[in-house]
């Protein structure tokens, strides 16, 4: 179980977090600030807005669509699913989370959202614009790309593999190729072809 010392996190609902996994409905529960609109209310609208970008690249990179608050850092695990990720990819400070989610998602683990509205009292964050500028999008990119290798490539290599290591070449090809010919209209001052443009379109998004 972790639990932040922010004071966020409502002690009361640790059964509520821990039931599930006792009762063997999930591997991996976490708390959601989004279910209760009047605590959400007194989340300040900056940390709003910024949980509801994260969320939605973390859903990304994670794999878990269904879940509303991936970025929660109120969770628990069952010892079962704990022994079969592999810790040494779980990254530290505000990446936990999102690695967490990740090598869930590789081993299939089921995750379940837990309502549990989090306590504001004026604290400020101590997450700055330059960190999830920066370095997530790394972190994000480096997490989808192992998500995929071990889920798609390794686990379960099916048709949803072929298609995105298809359109790779043809992306990477579309994208170079209407580059060079925008790249030769400026120069020139003579507009590309309806078919040259049509053609690297085509040719990006064919898969």
């Amino acid at each position: 179980m972790k639990m932040d010392g922010d004071g966020q996190m409502i002690a009361e609902a640790l059964d509520e977090l821990i039931d599930p996994l006792v009762n063997g409905d999930a591997d991996y529960t976490k708390g959601n600030r989004f279910f209760d609109l009047d605590a959400l209310k007194a989340m300040p609208g900056i940390r709003l807005i910024g949980n509801s970008i994260l969320s939605f690249m973390t859903k990304l990179v994670s794999g878990y669509w269904s879940i509303f608050d991936p970025t929660n850092g109120y969770t628990a695990i069952h010892t079962a699913a704990l022994s079969r990720i592999n810790l040494d990819r779980l990254q530290k400070r505000y990446f936990f989370e999102t690695s967490t989610l990740v090598e869930l998602n590789i081993i299939c683990a089921v995750v379940r959202d837990i309502e549990i509205p989090a306590r504001y009292s004026g604290e400020t964050s101590s997450m700055s614009i330059a960190m999830v500028t920066i370095e997530f999008p790394v972190l994000m990119m480096r997490a989808l790309l192992r998500r995929f290798f071990w889920r798609y490539l390794v686990r379960d290599f099916n048709a949803l593999s072929l298609c995105v290591l298809m359109s790779i070449p043809s992306i990477l090809f579309g994208t170079v190729f209407g580059s060079y010919h925008w790249w030769k209209s400026i120069t020139t001052g003579i507009e590309a072809t309806a078919g040259t443009t049509f053609f690297a379109a085509l040719v990006s998004s064919e898969n």
